[in-house]
């Protein structure tokens, strides 16, 4: 079997992981702490995937090197880059073929439908750090150096999924309090489940068309934050959810004292008006649908429970 090597035990990269050795297949799980899911085809590793040489030598043999890593989100312009370029010389090192999950801030600011043919044009710091991190592999590749491909998701959901929805709505609502949202409660948004987003990076590895272009994860809901928030109080038998508008100044204020929502007020531009990713090439080429969205809420609602 194929050896695979994901980096990153996020609710991403541990759904990749097991669905790779569902099917048989041999998975080595890079974390600094040697974190991740139990399974007999997943060896679990400890290393820092930021030193390009230790990397190297876990992906040797490896047929994909997926990355799934993350730094805090307060650290991504000190500690991204140096991560991304270990990541892409140990893919070119090695021989892998090179699978990135990424998102949408590369893109910029986009009136109507994200597809994946557009430019990179960010206009928030974060951007402009995933935009070079995706620009440095495609040059790779276009160099003939390694395979690369990279599959983009919106907001999360799931369990144990990370984004301002989960953070600011969804374990308000799941605990009956109150939920201060800073965006447009009322825009349609695409929302990207975890789950799909693992078998996107699944599928892009495993298609020779995938090669030196993007995929979008097809979203399991495009419903505004006050739908989606109702619905998640219904699975979860919680009340109907009072929600209200965090404003950017109040934003800004608990930035002062929390340095991971200091970083949300450049990403406003995101939440105050529609976000919709088009999926239309990965349905077609690679052949995915989504999660119905009522399966992701009552697996967040479950999760809750447990």
């Amino acid at each position: 079997m194929p050896l695979h090597v994901i980096v990153g035990a996020g609710a991403t990269g541990s759904a990749a992981a097991r669905l790779l050795a569902d099917a048989g297949e041999q998975v080595r799980l890079v974390t600094r702490r040697g974190g991740g899911p139990r399974h007999e085809r997943i060896e679990r590793v400890a290393a820092d995937a930021a030193d390009t040489g230790r990397l190297t030598e876990l992906t040797a043999g490896a047929a994909v090197l997926f990355n799934c890593a993350m730094p805090a989100y307060d650290r991504w312009p000190s500690e991204f880059p140096p991560l991304a370029a270990s990541l892409l010389a140990a893919a070119e090192r090695s021989g892998a073929d090179y699978v990135m999950l990424g998102n949408t801030y590369g893109y910029g600011l986009v009136d109507g439908p994200v597809t994946e043919d557009l430019p990179m044009v960010p206009n928030s710091v974060k951007g402009h750090v995933r935009a070079r991190m995706w620009l440095d592999a495609l040059a790779a590749h276009d160099a003939g150096r390694v395979r690369v491909t990279e599959v983009r998701a919106s907001d999360y959901l799931g369990a144990g999924a990370y984004s301002p929805f989960t953070l600011m709505v969804g374990a308000q609502v799941l605990s009956g309090a109150p939920v201060a949202y800073p965006g447009d409660l009322d825009a349609p948004h695409s929302w990207t489940y975890t789950g799909d987003a693992a078998r996107t990076l699944v599928a892009a590895a495993r298609n020779e068309r995938s090669w030196g272009r993007a995929w979008h994860v097809p979203s399991t809901s495009q419903a505004p934050v006050r739908e989606l928030a109702a619905d998640l109080a219904l699975a979860a038998g919680a009340p109907a959810p009072d929600l209200a508008h965090l404003t950017r100044a109040d934003l800004e204020a608990i930035g002062r004292t929390d340095s991971v929502m200091a970083e949300f007020p450049e990403m406003l531009y995101l939440y105050d008006r529609p976000g919709l990713l088009d999926a239309a090439d990965t349905a077609a080429i690679l052949d995915l649908t989504p999660t119905p969205v009522a399966a992701v809420l009552d697996e967040m609602a479950a999760d809750r429970r447990a």
